[in-house]
């Protein structure tokens, strides 16, 4: 018996031998027990549609997991900074709802000159185009 067994410790799992069958791996149960492995916690990431974007843009250009991850913490930025100033907005209006107005005239207040211009008339594009489907 080991040390951690004699002060009433748990025992280090025992380890299988090369060639030997492990227990358990069928099924998604571990050990026999009854017990589900755990779900692997899902990450929300801007990726697939940055992704889609670029080859959209530019077709025969690849882009690095660090570039990706930066594009997504901009992506996610630029979020925050519109819905924040578009709630903003909503308050001094003494408004509960957030509306498409709410948002742009955020993107005009948050983006500079032309950047905002394109932004915009994306923006209605995409709204018009979300309402005609309906």
């Amino acid at each position: 018996m080991s040390d951690a067994a004699a002060k009433g410790g748990k025992q280090a799992p025992k380890v299988a031998k090369k060639g030997e069958k492990r227990a358990g791996k069928k099924g998604g149960k571990i050990g026999g027990t009854g017990e589900k492995k755990r779900k692997k916690k899902r990450k929300e990431s801007y990726a697939i549609y940055i992704y889609n974007v670029l080859k959209q843009v530019h077709p025969d250009v690849g882009v690095s997991s660090k570039a990706m991850s930066i594009m997504n913490s901009f992506v996610n930025d630029i979020f925050e900074r519109i819905a924040s100033e578009a709630s903003r907005l909503a308050l001094q209006n003494k408004k509960s709802t957030i509306s498409s107005r709410e948002i742009q005239t955020a993107v005009r207040l948050l983006l500079p000159g032309e950047l905002a211009k394109h932004a915009v008339s994306e923006g209605t594009k995409a709204v018009t185009k979300y309402t005609s489907s309906k």
